[in-house]
């Protein structure tokens, strides 16, 4: 693992007692009982670790948050955990103090976890209704939701273009109405997330056979579809790379995907004072859906860093020197 420029070092120590510390974390989470330790004034913390989920987005803006943090005086380590379920109870518990999130999936995640999995979506394609629902949610954990920007994402399914055509497919509803079996290449999450797996079988009526826990929008993940072990990949509406692999996203005619609009999320004891707002409110002005694509295929397609490509955009929007 390279150094990232600016000071952000990497969590190694952390790295070596994550899984223990989260494993725990998950189990229990905050009490109850402590909810007034979770619930403590606003935070500012000058050594911060920032969290990434592991994708490259979420690497990326990881990296501009740390780069940006660093500029304004604080030390960060950067840490990556691979999924919701892990990382988020590490935020609660402040073993990681922020991390970059989508509002309407957080959202819905958090209300799954409160309410349970048959609980009614927190989320909608309303911005200010998803906020609020997601701060009502966030607060009682000891989390701080920010301000998002105009960066949106959203989840894609894509589909080889020879398997589009051989089955006249455009849009999801098409994939539904064909009957045809489809093993899907996602992050082993996506078997209970509502706008995966159990939303395309309700939404649209695919027969979804599989999971292919090959995580979101992979290398590995669209090699797969695109050797035909797997039908279909789960990625994002700012993937730059589908035409590489000779993929095409099918379209969601049915809206089933609320616009996740791009939110750091901190834990409030630690991080929720003035001083990270400020900085991070920084990007959320200039950031924008079709910068984060550009950033994305850097990465996925010039196999450029994800450090060297997060500095050079903070330089080119005057956000560092």
């Amino acid at each position: 693992m390279r150094t990232p420029l600016g000071g952000a070092r990497p969590a190694r120590a952390l790295l070596a007692l994550l899984p223990p510390l989260l494993l725990a974390a998950c189990a229990t989470g905050p009490a109850l009982e402590q909810r007034d330790q979770v619930t403590a004034p606003p935070g500012d913390s000058r050594r911060l670790t920032i969290g990434s989920a592991g994708f490259t987005e979420s690497d990326l803006l990881a990296q501009m948050y740390a780069l940006l943090l660093n500029r304004a005086g604080y030390r960060t380590e950067l840490i990556t955990v691979a999924n919701r379920e892990l990382y988020e109870p590490a935020l609660e518990s402040g073993r990681i103090d922020v991390v970059p999130e989508y509002a309407a999936t957080l959202a819905d995640w958090l209300n799954a976890k409160a309410h349970g999995p048959d609980a009614p979506p927190a989320g909608s394609p309303d911005l200010a209704a998803t906020l609020s629902a997601l701060r009502r949610l966030a607060a009682p954990r000891g989390l701080t939701v920010l301000d998002p920007g105009r960066a949106v994402d959203q989840n894609a399914f894509a589909v080889s273009a020879s398997y589009a055509r051989e089955h006249r497919l455009k849009t999801l509803s098409d994939l539904g109405a064909a009957r045809l079996g489809v093993r899907l290449a996602a992050g082993d999450e996506c078997v209970r997330r509502p706008y995966c797996a159990p939303g395309l079988k309700k939404t649209y009526g695919i027969r979804v056979t599989g999971v292919d826990p090959k995580g979101v929008g992979t290398t590995p993940a669209k090699q797969a579809v695109r050797s035909g072990r797997d039908q279909m990949v789960l990625t994002t509406t700012t993937d730059a790379t589908l035409d590489a692999f000779g993929l095409v996203v099918l379209a969601d005619d049915k809206h089933l995907q609320n616009a996740d609009y791009v939110v750091p999320v901190v834990n409030r004891a630690r991080a929720g004072g003035p001083g990270v707002t400020r900085v991070l409110d920084r990007l959320n002005r200039v950031l924008t859906t079709a910068d984060l694509a550009s950033m994305n295929r850097q990465v996925d397609s010039w196999r450029r860093l994800p450090a060297d490509v997060a500095r050079a955009y903070l330089v080119d929007k005057g956000l560092l020197k």
